[in-house]
């Protein structure tokens, strides 16, 4: 069973009132207004809650980079966004402004609903080529045709119309999604000639590092994947900082101050910080780590807030009207916090706690995690053996600290939900049953279910997570909640001008 299907939000919560709209904002000097819902009529499907699946589903399947999967989402959720646009009696759309609008005679939920698949699909289809087949379900099932049609006086030459303009903008937006800016031609590859200054390092095989030339700095990691081959990745998208953001005025805005600098007693402080909180991990801080970890085969973080928005959109019974104009402003924000992130990341490029502890702790005697993993409990290991509370098929994430994606991605999700909804009330709950964590598949003993009253408090605990799982330092999940705030918050102000037609 996926671990999607144990997501839910608080029954209690929504029936006490809690929920989306019933509440301010403990920002100060922030206004927040809930959006106005058009129940529809007649009903229609959620065709964007269905497409969100497709994409999450299409994420799970072919396994982008983080960063890759934030474009992406933020491109399916952009050309959905402007297609509807057209059948608004205000909003304007990101790329064509008010070109496509239709008249009032043909802003029905059922023209919306059309117009909003056909541009899912053509997004899609740009951006996972390989998933057509799902893709094409997902139209059938719908009772769509699939058609290029570019007709403006159609629902499906507006969806395709919308889709390719955002796709034409974006060709060219430095993700180097097409391979054209590198030698080598691989999607999304580096053009920026990045290269790490430390050599790779055996995650399985203890280390004393000898041949690490900057202990601060980022360090290849390599270990055997599911499959058995060893794998050694290099820095994911170690270029993202060219990439067009939406609402940034550059990648570096909201660049974070420096983290703790080699050869201080605060960079020793926060390796050993990490190594202590390992060897106090309750079950419950373990389902976090596990929970939140999002690598491979998953949904990513940039998804996991999606999963988040889809809940949202079931508590309040939204409106495909409601839910176009809340996934594209919160997958905006994800974007943009992918290339702020990503930026400090190649900035900063930064070691993660497994190299900076390695090399610190090197000759000495502690307690960790041994050869057996974590599901062999804690054992007397050397400093240079120390462990990730992860499975060993993905110890640690391929790319520097500092800051922390999933903070950012987090709180930058979580600050627009909050603030579209208006109110920071959740009641997201996900149940971890006893005896199912892939690190250990002996926890937890009994079921355990996390709760998110709010969505700063899942923001919260995304970024703590990854302490809990020895992925990162305090300062990198700060600093990374932090940008993610100011960026949500940004980003929200700027959505908002399209749907208000202020753009």
């Amino acid at each position: 069973m996926k671990r999607r299907e144990f997501l839910t939000y608080g029954a209690t919560l929504a029936a006490s009132g809690a929920i989306a709209g019933c509440g301010g904002s403990d920002d100060d000097n922030v206004t927040i207004s809930a959006p106005t819902q058009a129940p529809p009529d007649p009903a229609q499907p959620k065709v964007v809650v269905q497409w969100n699946e497709a994409a999450l589903q299409a994420v799970r399947d072919v396994k982008p980079g983080p960063p890759m999967c934030a474009r992406s989402l933020a491109i399916v959720h952009t050309a959905m966004f402007d297609a509807w646009a057209a059948y608004d009696s205000v909003a304007v759309g990101t790329r064509l402004q008010g070109l496509l609008r239709r008249p009032a005679s043909e802003r029905t939920n059922a023209n919306k609903a059309k117009a909003i698949s056909y541009a899912a699909y053509a997004a899609l289809i740009d951006q996972f080529p390989s998933e057509k087949a799902l893709f094409d379900s997902q139209m059938a099932t719908l009772g769509f045709t699939v058609t290029t049609s570019r007709d403006p006086a159609t629902p499906e030459g507006i969806g395709n119309l919308a889709a390719q303009a955002v796709i034409d903008y974006r060709r060219n937006d430095g993700a180097n999604q097409h391979g054209t800016l590198a030698v080598s031609g691989a999607p999304y590859s580096d053009y920026t000639g990045y290269a790490p200054v430390n050599p790779a390092a055996a995650f399985n095989v203890p280390t004393a590092l000898s041949g690490i030339t900057a202990p601060d700095r980022w360090q290849p990691i390599s270990y055997f994947d599911a499959g058995g081959v060893v794998r050694t990745p290099g820095f994911i998208g170690p270029h993202w900082q060219n990439v067009i953001p939406f609402a940034l005025t550059s990648a570096s805005q909201f660049r974070p101050a420096p983290p703790k600098a080699l050869g201080t007693p605060e960079f020793a402080a926060q390796a050993q910080h990490v190594i202590d909180v390992q060897l106090a991990l309750t079950e419950r801080q373990k389902v976090m780590a596990e929970f939140w970890a999002d690598g491979p085969k998953s949904e990513l973080p940039p998804g996991h807030w999606c999963l988040f928005a889809q809940l949202v959109s079931e508590r309040d019974n939204n409106s495909n009207d409601t839910d176009v104009k809340m996934f594209f402003a919160m997958t905006n924000a994800i974007l943009d916090a992918s290339i702020a992130t990503w930026e400090a990341k190649r900035f900063y490029d930064y070691a993660r706690p497994i190299t900076a502890i390695r090399f610190l702790k090197n000759g000495q005697s502690l307690m960790g995690y041994g050869s057996g993993g974590p599901a062999a409990g804690l054992v007397n290991i050397q400093g240079e053996a120390w462990r990730t509370f992860q499975v060993d098929t993905f110890p640690t994430p391929p790319f520097p600290e500092y800051t922390s994606g999933h903070s950012a991605f987090s709180a930058a999700g979580g600050e627009v939900l909050k603030r579209y909804t208006g109110s920071d009330a959740f009641g997201g709950t996900y149940t971890q049953p006893a005896a199912t964590l892939r690190a250990d598949n002996k926890l937890p003993t009994q079921t355990i279910t996390l709760t998110w009253p709010t969505f700063t408090e899942a923001a919260n605990e995304a970024g703590q997570s990854r302490i809990y799982g020895g992925i990162h330092f305090d300062d990198g999940n700060i600093a990374g909640l932090e940008l993610g705030r100011k960026i949500g918050a940004q980003t929200f102000v700027k959505a908002k001008s399209y749907w208000e037609g202020t753009a």
